[in-house]
């Protein structure tokens, strides 16, 4: 879009046409876009500059060529010791000092523009990459379970998020998982987010019971010193049984579980305990609860609890339970897409807080 930009700012106000030719990673320059006074001779235009040995120009001063009728100063694109590409300008008559001075000045600021751009899409992308590795490399089939999950960073795309969900296999007849919320975005956020991650599952193929686990990941967080951050966590095993499943799990700071039965009845199901990364001494404890066939366990970030509009919160006078009594009956990933949109639709602006979904539903 910069190249296009400046060729609109500077025809015809300062040139007849104009050609903005850029390079990636030092290597030949190409036409990304050209622009004339006239729309009609564009193509023409295209066709001489395509005989004009670009390759030639010195791309780190003006200088001045001619193209059949036209006089043409050719303006380098450089930002921070860089050379990015090449501005050219066309005209029938000389350019004067003035006008050569205006370009240089656009130059140097559209080169920047382009610099930043470039920049900041290479840090997004980095930030995505790293998201993505926060997230479960798989997901596991679970005999009696039927589960959906939903995980929608917000916000700026140079920040990563520190919302994240977890659930894999942990032994022959068990499986675990965990849905927490570290405070803070970026890297800060992600180096505790993969630390958690990490841990839960090293701890759990080592046969440490779920309550264990999170005195033992409080611990490694209180390590980090000055890069530790507060997590809240929702952690949990899952055993599949000849009546459904039985779901030992415990809430360390986090937004309280719900379970809701085929009849539409919701309560809560986590007894509070304190979040992650904040006292030293620390004991756990885990509740344990049964689903029966059909009976849906649904656990969220402050996303979705703490969705605002105006004064209210989706989650005041129990919004949350309200919303998932609504979805008796339907598929995990029904349950799941039902909350997501009843979060979006509860405020007409976007989000500005990550969110995280795990819907748990005994078969």
């Amino acid at each position: 879009m910069v190249p296009a930009i400046i060729a609109q700012v500077v025809v015809p106000r300062l040139a007849s046409w104009c050609a903005v030719y850029t390079s990636d990673n030092s290597g030949p320059l190409r036409l990304v876009y050209l622009w004339h006074a006239d729309e009609a001779r564009i193509d023409g235009l295209r066709v001489q500059l395509d005989d004009m040995d670009v390759a030639a120009a010195d791309t780190r001063v003006t200088s001045t060529v001619h193209l059949a009728e036209s006089q043409v100063l050719a303006v380098p694109l450089t930002a921070r010791g860089r050379s990015l590409g090449m501005m050219c300008l066309g005209r029938s008559d000389r350019f004067p000092d003035d006008v050569i001075q205006f370009a240089e000045d656009i130059s140097r600021r559209a080169a920047l523009a382009m610099d930043n751009a470039r920049l900041y899409a290479q840090q997004a992308a980095a930030n995505r990459a790293l998201q993505r590795s926060l997230l479960p490399p798989n997901e596991p089939e679970v005999p009696g379970l039927d589960y959906g999950v939903i995980y929608e960073p917000a916000g700026e795309v140079n920040e990563v998020g520190g919302d994240f969900y977890d659930l894999f296999k942990a032994g022959d007849d068990s499986w675990r998982f965990a849905i927490g919320d570290v405070c803070g975005t970026g890297p800060e956020a992600a180096a505790v987010t993969g630390l958690a991650r990490h841990t839960l599952r090293l701890l759990a193929r080592e046969g440490y019971g779920v309550a264990a686990v999170l005195g033992r990941l409080n611990q490694a967080i209180l390590e980090e010193g000055e890069r530790a951050r507060f997590l809240t966590l929702l952690h949990g095993d899952i055993t599949p049984v000849e009546s459904g499943l039985e779901v030992r799990l415990v809430s360390a700071g986090h937004p309280e579980a719900l379970r809701l039965k085929p009849s539409g009845k919701v309560e809560a199901v986590t007894t509070p305990q304190s979040l992650l990364g904040v006292f030293h001494e620390v004991l756990f404890e885990a509740d344990t609860i049964h689903l029966d066939h059909g009976d849906v366990l649904l656990a969220v970030t402050d996303g979705v609890t703490e969705r605002r509009s105006g004064g209210r919160l989706l989650d005041d006078d129990g919004g949350l339970a309200k919303l998932l009594a609504e979805c008796a009956g339907l598929s995990a990933r029904a349950v799941a897409e039902r909350i997501r949109r009843g979060a979006a639709e509860f405020a007409s602006e976007p989000s500005a807080d990550d969110l995280a979904i795990v819907v748990l539903r005994a078969r």
